[in-house]
């Protein structure tokens, strides 16, 4: 029997995860290749025998999506599948015309396709965009299971950018972990809140791996959702985080709008700094889209370790890269502290950018008076290091999760930003875990 031959774009995350739960033992398909965007230095390595399966004896070589044409034809593709996340839907069609231009069929795995069920209970929190405060909801709603005496376990979407075969389950407890698995910046600021919360925190390759060794030490199963992706587990309570800074977006960008017509509770975050109009905004989007959902207003209360170094003072600010960059934000939680605790004078960075930091805002140019913490590779984290220490900031306001010093020196004094979910409203997220955790005769 010929088996119809795939080509899965991607970026080293749901591409990966849909081929294991879908692909890889499924003798009617043919997984020629992935392609790789968004992440630098992924492309031009190989998805490995080791987590490939026993059909594909050689592994699975990663292409650069700017061949996807070439590599149709060439490979004779027959069906392309784009799985990765937090793109404008123009630009989702623009790649399935370009694939059905070269004569493959486009795909999109639905989540009936690629959920894995779990044992245990399972709580998502999902996004409409990244950079709408995932972390901060889940973080909050940690709070609520360990007050309630339920050990919780959370599961990161991947970013993989590593050994792949080495990185196919990582376990953290501690900062050594990180260490040990070589994290870079942007995953550390995913799981550095939640080792200093004392959560056992999984992320890797293989999720149902994953997910069946976490099971053994969760109550509760914990979905820190990545970029505006959907969960990769069957959820029993999908919330999911929508930004009024950025008003119809629920709408216009994948899979971020899947997310927001599924969602159980659609937390409507940072709306105590919003326009209101803008917030009525998204509230009546949710009443159009998705009339099951429960529709939580939250507030994102920004603070810094020592307002010392802000009030009056010549700051550069240092924000949370995948928020500025695919999240597409000109400014994040740095630069509303800055402005919030008095900053002099918010310097722009783009002067001081050195190496790989100039291409960065070369690509990007929507950015403001922020630098973004890019940290893929060592190099990267070098020209960082060398863009803040370079500048004539008096001191530096760090917006993004970590405590970045652990990988670079900052030679300028620094103040950490701190941003947690509070509840505001009639309606409490509080409340409706509570409720949740009382039906499923969980709560203490």
């Amino acid at each position: 029997m010929t088996r119809k031959k795939v080509l899965i774009l991607g970026a080293a995350g749901r591409d990966f995860h849909n081929f294991n739960v879908y692909y890889r033992n499924n003798k009617d398909y043919e997984v020629v290749g992935f392609t790789a965007t968004q992440i630098p230095q992924i492309d031009g390595r190989t998805y490995p025998a080791s987590l490939a399966g026993e059909l594909y004896p050689e592994g699975i070589p990663i292409y650069s999506e700017d061949d996807m044409e070439k590599l149709i034809a060439d490979l004779a593709v027959e069906e392309v599948v784009i799985a990765y996340s937090d793109l404008p839907h123009n630009t989702v069609m623009n790649l399935g015309s370009r694939a059905t231009a070269a004569g493959a069929d486009y795909r999109i795995l639905g989540p009936a396709n690629t959920m894995v069920k779990s044992t245990k209970p399972v709580i998502s929190i999902c996004a409409v965009r990244t950079g709408c405060g995932k972390s901060q909801t889940t973080r909050y709603i940690s709070d609520i299971l360990k007050d309630n005496g339920l050990k919780t376990v959370a599961i990161r979407h991947p970013m993989p950018y590593g050994d792949l075969a080495k990185q196919a389950v990582q376990r953290f407890e501690n900062y050594a972990d990180l260490d040990a698995h070589e994290c870079t910046i942007e995953e550390r600021e995913e799981y550095e809140s939640h080792i200093d919360m004392g959560n056992i925190v999984y992320a890797g390759v293989d999720y149902e791996a994953i997910l069946r060794q976490a099971e053994k030490e969760a109550d509760v199963v914990l979905w820190d959702g990545g970029n505006n992706d959907w969960p990769f587990y069957a959820s029993d309570l999908e919330i999911v985080v929508a930004d009024p800074f950025r008003p119809g977006h629920e709408s216009l960008f994948f899979p971020g709008e899947t997310n927001f017509r599924r969602a159980d509770i659609i937390v409507i975050n940072k709306a105590s700094t919003a326009k209101p109009e803008d917030v009525a905004a998204v509230e009546k989007a949710a009443k159009t889209m998705n009339l099951e959902a429960l529709v939580i207003k939250a507030a994102s209360e920004v603070t810094v370790d020592d307002p010392s170094l802000v009030k009056g003072k010549k700051v550069l600010v240092i924000e949370d890269g995948p928020t500025l960059t695919h999240g597409g934000m000109s400014i994040g939680a740095g630069f509303v502290a800055a402005q919030k605790y008095e900053a002099g004078t918010i310097i722009d960075p783009r002067p001081y950018a050195k190496g790989s930091m100039k291409a960065v805002f070369d690509k990007f140019n929507h950015l403001g008076k922020v630098l973004p913490a890019m940290g893929y590779y060592a190099d990267q984290i070098s020209d960082l290091a060398e863009t803040i220490n370079s500048s004539d900031a008096e001191s530096v306001v760090s917006g993004t999760p970590i405590d970045i010093t652990r990988v670079l020196k900052v030679e300028k004094p620094m103040t950490r930003v701190k941003y947690e979910l509070k509840d505001m409203g009639d309606s409490r997220l509080s409340d409706s875990i509570l409720s949740w955790l009382e039906k499923h005769n969980l709560r203490k």
